[in-house]
């Protein structure tokens, strides 16, 4: 049986920063919309938008972008962690 490693403290971020910007990028749209035209259930999208699903699958993600018209990486963009060099430049 493989034991899957708990989440970083990161991956849990980039989950968090996940679920917010496809909330954002829902706007209006009402939940279950977005998730059937996915093909995922509203719990599903809920998690994720919460979340409390941070490492959702690929095709999940894929579905979601697509759902929602984001290109992926438009996505991934949203997601990725804030870099030191980055972040150095915003403060100064």
């Amino acid at each position: 049986m493989m034991v899957r490693a708990p989440l970083t403290p990161e991956q849990l971020e980039a989950g968090r920063r996940l679920g917010e910007t496809l909330r954002r990028s829902r706007g209006e749209r009402p939940l279950a919309e977005v998730a059937m035209q996915a093909g995922i259930s509203p719990e599903t999208l809920r998690k994720i938008e919460t979340g409390r699903l941070p490492s959702p699958a690929f095709g999940v993600v894929a579905a979601l972008a697509s759902a929602l018209g984001l290109s992926l990486d438009a996505l991934a963009g949203e997601i990725a962690p804030i870099r030191a060099a980055d972040r150095d430049d915003r403060i100064a």
